[in-house]
């Protein structure tokens, strides 16, 4: 499959070298001057699973997408959900009437920016369980074991979905089609708006957070936040069954990872994408009559440490 991935972090750099060695045609768009001259240099310099691997392919800068054949039957975001709108205006060139768009961003609320680019009928939306990390420009570290999970958004783009699964799954990212991705969008959110905010304001990796005697009551509280906004959207979470997930992975193979938001805001001083995860279950839980005080606290609170660190 000819594919372009729009965000060449660790995530999009991910995809980029399982897809690549599967014998896709991979091509990247990154915002970030240094990492792409990296690439273009050097090609992506992973360790992946503590070994070095490195995978050449063609990357452009979000300046250069007039450089790029608008060819490609599939474009894959990896990019922060507050670029969302301003990404996809710039690519929109690539965007012809035979190009699908999958949308793996953490948080609630892409298709309603994404609609504004493409058909409903070429949008698949899904979440992905994998990790990674950023050690430099062109350097990612991908580490442990994930799956995919997609599901058209339209009704007539089941076909291509499928497709997009077994390509997917011929390079181990273990994808399979999803019945209600709605459900599994919430249900990934509760993930990030427990684990990747709370590792962010206590700067800590996941097995850290897990070791604190406050994680249950934190993780059971946000959870409940999200249920309770989510019915009113159609879906009901098992919130057993997602503090479980979740708590999992503080003895898991990426028990010591370090989530995204704490990757952005800790490490590398960017703004986060709160607005997107408790942010968005704030809003909507004050549309919906419903208190979130954890959510709307945390929301805050990541809000103040990005005016400290973001400058």
């Amino acid at each position: 499959m000819n594919i372009t991935i729009v965000g060449a972090g660790g995530m999009g750099s991910r995809f980029a070298v399982m897809l690549k060695q599967a014998g896709n045609d991979v091509t990247l768009i990154d915002g970030w001057k240094d990492n792409v001259q990296a690439i273009r240099e050097h090609g992506i310099q992973a360790q992946y699973n503590g070994d070095p691997l490195v995978v050449k392919l063609p990357i452009y800068e979000l300046a250069e997408v007039d450089q790029i054949p608008a060819t490609s039957e599939l474009v894959i975001l990896f990019v922060k959900s507050n670029q969302l709108d301003q990404t996809c205006n710039q690519i929109k060139k690539l965007l012809t009437p035979n190009t699908y768009i999958l949308c793996l961003l953490n948080g609630l609320g892409h298709e309603e920016v994404l609609q504004k680019y493409i058909d409903t009928n070429r949008l698949l939306l899904g979440i992905t369980m994998w990790t990674a990390g950023m050690q430099g420009p062109g350097h990612p570290i991908l580490q442990g074991n994930g799956n995919i999970e997609l599901q058209n958004f339209g009704d007539q783009g089941e076909d291509f979905a499928q497709k997009v699964v077994q390509v997917m799954d011929d390079a181990g990212l273990n994808a399979v089609y999803s019945q209600n991705v709605k459900y599994s969008i919430w249900r990934k959110a509760c993930v990030n708006g427990t684990l990747n905010c709370l590792c962010s304001l206590l700067e800590c990796n996941m097995k850290q957070l897990g070791q604190t005697k406050e994680a249950p009551e934190f993780l059971k509280t946000i959870i409940a936040e999200f249920a309770a906004v989510a019915s009113h959207e159609g879906v009901d979470l098992d919130q057993k069954e997602v503090y479980q997930h979740i708590a999992e992975t503080f003895d898991g193979d990426i028990a010591e990872h370090y989530p995204s938001m704490y990757q952005d805001l800790v490490q590398n001083h960017r703004l986060t994408e709160i607005d997107y995860i408790n942010g968005a279950v704030w809003r909507k839980g004050q549309k919906y009559g419903v208190p979130t005080p954890y959510c709307q606290l945390i929301t805050q609170l990541i809000h103040a440490k990005e005016q400290i660190l973001c400058k």
